[in-house]
């Protein structure tokens, strides 16, 4: 399905309301300005308020993404689109659902 392309400008959020932050490495291809984001680029997560059990919180610190782009590549890695699906993750790689793609532009579509 077309979506539109996720750039470090897009806001992104963990099933929990935690920020995510885009590390691009991609410094040629842009949209709307800002650097495309691809697969290879890495996705932080801060603020994330999920701290359930007390003993040993659990909050998302990364998005590993499972289906990307599959005809739209920037420097041969596979873009984002704000339709890819992905996997938020606590530090000891525990599934923590969903990342939800909330603002991308919206000149640029890939599918």
């Amino acid at each position: 399905m077309p979506g539109f392309l996720v750039t470090v400008g897009s806001t992104v959020i963990c099933p929990h309301g935690g920020q995510v932050s885009i590390i691009s490495k991609n410094t040629r291809v842009l949209a709307g300005g800002q650097p495309v984001s691809t697969s290879a680029d890495t996705f932080l997560i801060a603020g994330c308020p999920f701290t359930i059990p007390p003993s040993k919180p659990q909050p998302c610190i990364k998005v590993q993404w499972l289906m990307q782009a599959t005809r739209v590549k920037v420097g041969g890695q596979p873009a984002i689109l704000q339709d890819s699906t992905g996997m938020c993750s606590s530090p000891e790689q525990i599934p923590q659902g969903p990342p939800s793609i909330i603002v991308t532009q919206t000149r640029i579509r890939g599918e």
